[in-house]
């Protein structure tokens, strides 16, 4: 059996397999009863579980969160084909519609038939092509109402994810900083503003300005083509690492982090953090 052949089979036995889970009568109970928001919990945690994977480059584990994920996206499309909306199958030329419309430089003529013609553009060039496509499509589909770039940029995105995708679809009709030397310059104008809101003691000022900041910093990593979750992320590990490690050089000094004065604990973090660099 060929490996298309074999892919097919298996996305009909997971599409057949989730319509007996949802069957009326003999299904699952658990199954039965969710919904579209029901779900949303259960697939932003099976994301997480991909990445988590992905970060311990474990190609089995990617393999079978990557399962766990296609499962979420098949059962939201079984409950639309039980309430008449849509099935797996609109879900796939949906997308196959949207990818050969938003990359003209590998389907000159929007079709699969026409792929084989050399681009030049670099990756760069396409992901700006690709916002401007995006723009044009809100505007098509906007039928004489007002149509904004941040349009459907989701409100229930991760605070970074969200901040990111803002500043690039403004960034996309020019509203954006030329250089990250700019944008560091305006980091330390927020800076200067957020030292003046905990002067004055102003709770909400302090909270404007220190998102102020975080927002900028966001803004800073784009424009250093760095990925701002990641870099987080990354951070947070190395804390993770370097505190561990105070503790277990509290542990021999036969005393505890919290016993500890503070002098002591910045001589066993600068310990712990040229033994990690």
């Amino acid at each position: 059996m060929s490996n298309a052949a074999h892919n097919e089979d298996s996305i009909n036995k997971l599409t057949r397999l989730m319509e007996h889970l949802r069957d009326p009568v003999h299904g699952c109970a658990w199954d039965r009863k969710q919904t579209f928001s029901s779900l949303t919990r259960h697939t932003m945690e099976e994301v997480y579980e991909v990445i988590d994977a992905i970060e311990q480059q474990n190609p089995e584990k990617i393999r079978d969160e990557l399962g766990d994920l296609l499962f979420q996206v098949v059962f939201y499309a079984r409950i639309a084909q039980e309430q008449g909306l849509f099935d797996l199958q609109d879900v796939a030329e949906s997308i196959v519609a949207k990818l050969l419309h938003r990359h003209p430089h590998i389907f000159p003529d929007g079709s699969i038939e026409s792929f084989g013609q050399p681009s030049s553009l670099t990756a760069e060039q396409v992901e700006h092509n690709w916002e401007l496509i995006k723009n044009a499509e809100r505007e098509a589909n906007a039928k004489g109402k007002a149509v904004s770039v941040l349009d459907d940029v989701a409100s229930f995105m991760p605070a970074i994810d969200r901040a990111a995708k803002l500043q690039k679809r403004a960034s996309s009709v020019g509203f954006d900083w030329t250089t990250a030397e700019q944008v560091m310059a305006k980091l330390a104008e927020e800076s200067s503003e957020l030292q003046a809101a905990i002067d004055s003691g102003d709770a909400d000022q302090q909270h404007a300005e220190l998102g102020d900041i975080l927002f900028t910093c966001i803004n800073l990593a784009r424009h250093l083509k760095l990925d701002p979750d990641a870099s987080l992320r990354d951070a947070s590990k190395r804390f993770e690492v370097r505190f561990r490690q105070v503790e277990k050089s509290a542990v021999a000094a036969g005393t505890t982090v919290s016993a500890s004065d503070i002098d002591l604990l910045e001589q066993w973090w600068q310990q712990a953090k040229r033994q990690t660099e």
